[in-house]
């Protein structure tokens, strides 16, 4: 069974659609910039790539809803839903929720309401949304809401379900990387041998599936498996059998081979076990198959609970054009890709008819979506 995608909207540092996103990968555009919403003197790192949305110097509350309701926005439209989303289940994953907007109740007295840590209300208030859900979880979060929805048009529970996955850059999140960061990396260089770790990065993106298509609507891809699996074995360090599992999964609900897939998009932080744990399980899961392999998080920094989902956009946009941007950053890759195709320096003019995008959370929190063109 396969599912139609027939609406699309993100926004991120580097673009505020999904083809200004695509674009600027494929030319190399970079959200990286010096902090601007943060005291820079609390700080050893400096960088971030956040969306350049505020009004006036200091932080403000409300991004993370305002990236949302935005992404959601243009999904809605591309689909022909109109803003009226009442009879519309909604499903966020998020990583962070609306952290930011507490902090600053905390230590500014920004008013607050501890109701609006989920997007419920908002959704509710900008788009009559009165089934909206938000999912709390790691890096992997947008992909586990996808799975739901996978499941709530299988079930018949639904024939439209909007998921997204959305954002914003905490302090607390922020602080705590750059403790752990003894030398803040000047850049996300995703398989790279000298790869120093990751920098966090904001964003939403949001999907309109449907049971079937809509007459005269156009299908922006077809979603042919979701796979999830939580094999806890570490806080944050990626276990083979774990993601391995998650992959192979994947391919069996979609029947699809290795062999069959096109493109994968890394989930390739930049982190040094990450990276290699998922060169390696690359490296075995496609044994004697030759997928093209890129990833985007050099350009548009880790977005935690909306990366999953920004890939699989930028697998859909792929397939649509036949161009595969490429791992910016990567000049050296490291010895376990050896033998693996990885996309670099240019875009590849390429034909894509099936992509894999992976994503891999703390806790092993690992999900795999497999999607494929509308032909």
């Amino acid at each position: 069974m396969s599912f139609p995608i027939t609406g699309v909207g993100a926004v991120a540092s580097i673009g505020d659609t999904p083809d200004e996103i695509f674009a600027g990968l494929c030319a190399g555009v970079s959200g990286l910039a010096p902090l601007r919403g943060f005291d820079r003197e609390k700080f050893k790192a400096q960088q971030l790539f956040e969306i350049d949305d505020r009004s006036g110097e200091g932080d403000e509350p409300g991004r993370a809803t305002r990236f949302l309701i935005e992404a959601v926005r243009q999904a809605a439209a591309d689909a022909g839903l109109g803003e009226d989303l009442s009879g519309v289940p909604v499903l966020v994953g998020t990583g962070l929720r609306e952290l930011r907007s507490l902090e600053l109740w905390w230590r500014d007295g920004i008013p607050f309401d501890a109701a609006d840590l989920d997007f419920g209300p908002a959704l509710r208030e900008r788009f009559g949304a009165l089934d909206a859900h938000t999912f709390a979880g790691a890096c992997s979060a947008s992909l586990y809401a996808l799975a739901l929805g996978w499941d709530l048009l299988e079930q018949g529970e639904a024939d439209t379900v909007i998921v997204a996955g959305c954002d914003a850059v905490t302090e607390s999140m922020f602080g705590q990387a750059d403790r752990v960061q003894f030398d803040p990396p000047p850049a996300v260089r995703p398989f790279d041998r000298e790869r120093q770790g990751t920098i966090l990065g904001e964003g939403a993106v949001a999907v309109v599936l449907r049971r079937e298509a809509a007459p005269g609507r156009p299908v922006r891809g077809w979603l042919r498996s979701v796979a999830v699996n939580c094999d806890a074995v570490h806080p944050t360090a990626p276990d083979r059998e774990g993601i391995t599992a998650s992959i192979r999964q994947a391919h069996e609900a979609a029947k699809a081979a290795p062999g069959d897939i096109d493109l994968v998009l890394l989930h390739a932080t930049g982190t040094p076990v990450n990276d290699l744990m998922e060169a390696k399980v690359t490296a075995e899961v496609f044994a004697g198959a030759r997928p093209a392999l890129t990833g985007i998080k050099s350009q548009t920094g880790h977005t935690s609970g909306s990366a999953g989902l920004m890939s699989l956009l930028v697998a859909l946009s792929a397939i649509a054009s036949g161009r595969i941007p490429p791992i910016a950053g990567l000049a050296d890759p490291l010895p376990e890709a050896a033998g693996l195709r990885l996309v670099t320096d240019t875009p590849l003019a390429e034909p894509v008819g099936v992509a894999q995008v992976n994503a891999f959370g703390f806790g092993g929190v690992n999900a795999v979506a497999i999607v494929a063109g509308a032909a």
